[in-house]
């Protein structure tokens, strides 16, 4: 029996340092935060009022603030939106609406009694009309205050050292007592134990669970829900999206590199080595078929010189000729017509035939003038095809030989793009809906139709790839030569899936996830198993419903604020 009790006081320390099950501080607002405003919030299929506000006093000045935004988008209303508010069961009661930004309102206006206020809101703005009424606007009630942290010391009776020396003490008394030859093992044994149980008690105490220290502690615990203030989302550009199912269609996306169409690129050659006499262009500009590109003075030695001047007096010579002959058929011709009631009718015929053959003659020489035979040296250099004028490789003056390129035209609005497929990745030609492709430059989120030109006639022997040459409608200058893009190329295979933007899906410690908006100030996070996916909407398998809305634009904010809460 009295061993018993001996065990029984032993346990003492472990029961009073043992605790569990305490309640360290008052709940937080949702995500660890201590609530530092009133809001109410309303909400139709079409948009969402959220009214925030610091404590209102019955009878005072009071100022609330209004966010009116899209409930789909979380956009905020147009700027011309109009907004009036009246108070339900107060007719009489007038409140100021005053327009701070886009979709930012504030409210003010004096409440006569402490009690919930409802306001019904007339709004009408680009997305139609619609009344929204906005309940519990509470007045003369505060804030709650948070519950201070049990942190303060107790009795110094209630020290856990006192009472393990108080422990130890009973137990070498009660040894003492009890204490007889034939218990001398049992008894060291005893001894041991009530040494050590109170620092069982004590590790007991300091290595204590399920206790609530209030959200947010020092434990560094992720919270699943994020409050966004809306002015942040108004500032972040914080967009959402209503998930739907949609027709989804399978897309392969291959690697294509840009090149000239083959009236897409053309280069300015001299025929013959010469000076360069005048640049007609500068880089850049832009050129029309057959306009003259430079002016090359053609390189002549004496003995070519002297020979094109012998040339050019006997061209003088002829061409005298032929004036005179002209000139003498002429005569002869008025002559035989003055008379030509006693002229034989052949002689009048042939005197006409001279006459037209040696107008010919002179005609020949006068469209040949001497100052162009003379200039036979100076030829221009004119542009093949319409395009954009590239860099010059020689300046004026210098000495371009005979088959040199002085420069490069370039028309980008035709492109080609040439595409090496593989066997694992090509396509059924048969079955393609559409080719889209996106241009590198930023800003341009304009996807680029493409048509197929090509397919592949042979098989590249080193790696097995195919050539496939597609052309990009109406690229408007956007591709650049040797620039790489991706092609997605669509099938007519569509089914009806659950679809998500590319760009509202984050990675969060490896895992595809998506911020779901609960409330109008309220996120959530929600990890997805993602299906197939194409260019621009990835097929999601769980994670999310149907009509939940996801952020689709400023995930990344949020990734951060949930990453650093």
């Amino acid at each position: 029996m009295i061993q018993k009790i001996i065990l029984l006081l032993l346990l003492i320390p472990a029961i009073v340092f043992a605790h569990g099950d305490d309640d360290h501080g008052a709940s937080k607002a949702a995500g660890g935060k201590q609530q530092l405003y009133f809001s109410s919030e309303a909400s139709t299929d079409v948009y969402e009022l959220l009214v925030k506000y610091k404590p209102l006093k019955p009878g005072a000045a009071s100022v609330l603030q209004l966010f009116a935004t899209n409930f789909n988008t979380n956009a905020p209303v147009d700027t011309s939106a109009t907004i009036s508010i009246t108070v339900s069961n107060y007719p009489n009661l007038k409140l100021k609406l005053t327009r701070i930004d886009a979709g930012i309102y504030t409210i003010e206006g004096i409440f006569p009694e402490a009690k919930n206020y409802k306001f019904v809101v007339n709004i009408n703005s680009t997305l139609g009309p619609d009344v929204i009424a906005v309940q519990e606007i509470a007045v003369g009630k505060e804030l709650p205050v948070e519950a201070a942290s049990v942190s303060e010391k107790g009795a110094w009776y209630t020290s856990a050292w006192v009472m393990a020396g108080i422990g130890l003490m009973a137990g070498m008394v009660l040894m003492y007592l009890v204490q007889k030859k034939r218990m001398r093992k049992i008894t060291t044994s005893l001894l041991l134990l009530f040494i050590l149980s109170p620092l069982t008690g004590i590790s007991t105490l300091f290595a204590h669970g399920d206790d609530d220290h209030g959200a947010g502690g020092g434990g560094g615990a992720m919270y699943s829900t994020l409050v966004i203030e809306k002015e942040a989302q108004l500032l972040y550009k914080i967009l959402t999206q209503k998930v739907d199912s949609g027709t989804f269609n399978k897309a392969t996306q291959v690697m294509g590199m840009v090149v000239a169409s083959p009236q897409g690129k053309a280069v300015v050659q001299t025929p013959q080595t010469g000076k360069i006499i005048s640049l007609r262009t500068t880089p850049g500009q832009s050129v029309s078929a057959g306009q003259v590109i430079a002016v090359i003075e053609q390189t002549i030695d004496a003995g070519t010189q002297s020979s094109i001047i012998a040339q050019n007096s006997d061209w003088k010579a002829r061409q005298n000729e032929a004036e005179a002959q002209y000139t003498a058929a002429k005569i002869q011709y008025d002559r035989l017509l003055k008379i030509a009631d006693i002229v034989a009718k052949k002689d009048l015929t042939e005197a006409k035939a001279r006459l037209e053959e040696s107008e010919r003659n002179r005609s020949l020489y006068r469209n040949i003038p001497l100052q162009k035979v003379q200039s036979a040296k100076y030829f221009n250099l004119v542009s093949p095809i319409s395009g954009v004028v590239g860099n010059f490789n020689y300046a004026v003056g210098a000495i371009i030989n005979s088959g040199e390129t002085l420069l490069e035209i370039t028309n980008l609005n035709r492109v080609f793009v040439e595409a090496q497929t593989f066997s694992s990745g090509n396509f059924d030609l048969k079955s393609v809906d559409k080719i889209l492709a996106t241009s590198n430059n930023s800003g341009d989120t304009t996807q680029y139709q493409l048509k197929l030109i090509s397919t592949a006639q042979e098989v590249n022997a080193n790696n097995q790839s195919q050539k496939v040459i597609f052309e990009i409608l109406n690229p408007r200058s956007q591709f650049k030569i040797g620039e790489s893009i991706s092609i997605d190329v669509y099938s007519k295979d569509s089914s009806s899936q659950l679809l998500v933007p590319n760009e509202a899906i984050i990675d969060v410690n490896g895992k595809s996830a998506v911020f779901i908006k609960d409330k109008a100030e309220i996120y959530s996070l929600s990890y997805i198993s993602k299906g197939t996916a194409n260019a621009s909407n990835t097929v999601v398998i769980k994670g999310i419903e149907s009509t939940e809305r996801i952020v689709t634009s400023g995930a990344y904010q949020l990734k951060t604020i949930y990453l650093n809460q």
